[in-house]
């Protein structure tokens, strides 16, 4: 199947490189494409020298804004499965295969790369890992669906699931809200294991104080994400597409 990686990026001018061509050289057969998130380092000279496929974003959307803009890219060009793949190096692509294995056969609509499975490799820090353990169990509380790795940005969609992230995405720390929009709207969900490596350079946005408020303004958002639902049908579906 036509497959997009999709790398959000911002200020990983010290990781890009590696990035895209490990994910050229071990996965040569699926196309990618870098989101330039208004960095301001030299992340946007790189990808311009190099040649590589990117598109440059003229004001910071965060995470949330990136991938969806990602996955407006992949329904414009005919993508028939996406995968989010993080610019800091930590998402091995020689797993990109068992992520998008799921979602090619038709088991499942989006299928994530999850850490903690067989708890190999790097396991981020404890405080990390008992955050994304609330919204785990947070998130099969509002919807029912028991994900470990809730946070994980290593995920592969389907061409419906790819249209329906196009107008429907969270816009900031998406990845939990976008599990739970998923299962209520009645795409099957599930992960595989992977081993995630630790950042190749650079420092992580989301510090031990952003970490905290992260948690609060995630399990809000969850929460009336969650009291304000209402499903899509099918022809509202189809109409904002």
């Amino acid at each position: 199947m036509k497959t997009l990686v999709m790398i959000p990026c911002y200020n990983e001018e010290e990781n890009i490189v590696r990035v895209v061509e490990r994910l050229k050289k071990v996965c040569p057969e699926v196309d990618y494409l870098v989101i330039n998130d208004c960095s301001t380092d030299k992340s946007r000279d790189i990808l311009f020298k190099n040649g590589y496929n990117y598109i440059d974003l003229p004001i910071n959307l965060g995470i949330g804004g990136g991938v969806q803009s990602g996955y407006l890219y992949a329904v414009n060009h005919g993508y028939d499965i996406t995968v989010q793949m993080d610019g800091d190096g930590q998402h091995d692509p020689a797993f990109l295969r068992q992520v998008i294995s799921p979602v090619e056969n038709g088991t499942l609509d989006m299928c994530i790369g999850s850490r903690f499975i067989t708890k190999e490799g790097f396991q981020t820090s404890f405080m990390r890992r008992f955050g994304i353990g609330i919204l785990s169990w947070l998130n099969y509380l509002l919807c029912g669906k028991r994900v470990k790795d809730t946070t994980s940005g290593f995920r592969a969609c389907n061409k419906e699931l790819t249209a329906f992230y196009a107008h429907h995405y969270a816009q900031d720390y998406p990845e939990p809200e976008a599990i739970i929009s998923a299962v209520l709207n009645g795409y099957a969900v599930g992960e595989v294991p992977v081993i995630m490596e630790e950042r190749l350079a650079g420092v992580s946005s989301i510090s031990t104080f952003k970490s905290a408020y992260f948690m609060v303004k995630v399990t809000l958002s969850l929460i009336v994400y969650r009291i304000g639902f209402k499903k899509r049908s099918n022809k509202q579906h189809k109409e904002a597409n």
